[in-house]
């Protein structure tokens, strides 16, 4: 079942962390110190505030990073949504039965402690992260 799902995260994809989370601290939120995650080459920050969704900012370090083509066809926007699951290979199995793509196996998140991910894809509903609890 899906209904043990957790958000956790909205994914934005930015081409500059510091310019995208100047308008979120001006909203109220809290910024991490971003962190380089060289499996997905990248930069991570999260933003904060109570009350408020946590928002991951995902942003392109090079031409091999994952977000480029976002970033090229949309500009900064929204992109994933992420899921705490309690077993992620069981998610994933779940997810499948339902038509969604795996677009990767899991992986430790380097902004996440270590944390397993994995993200999927479905024509209907989009790029869902997954995060091992």
């Amino acid at each position: 079942m899906l209904s043990n799902f957790s958000f956790h995260h909205i994914g934005y994809a930015t081409d500059s962390i510091e310019k995208t989370s100047k308008f979120f601290i001006e909203l109220g939120y809290s910024v991490t110190h971003s962190i380089f995650d060289d499996l997905q080459n990248v930069n991570i920050a999260f933003l904060s505030k109570i009350g408020s969704p946590i928002i991951e900012l995902v942003e392109l370090v090079n031409e091999q990073s994952p977000v480029l083509t976002i970033i090229t066809k949309n500009g900064v926007s929204p992109y994933h949504i992420c899921y705490e699951v309690e077993e992620i290979d069981h998610s994933i199995d779940e997810l499948r039965k339902l038509k969604f793509v795996l677009l990767f196996k899991p992986v430790p998140a380097i902004a996440l402690n270590g944390r397993m991910i994995c993200y999927l894809f479905n024509k209907n509903v989009g790029l869902i992260e997954l995060l091992n609890r």
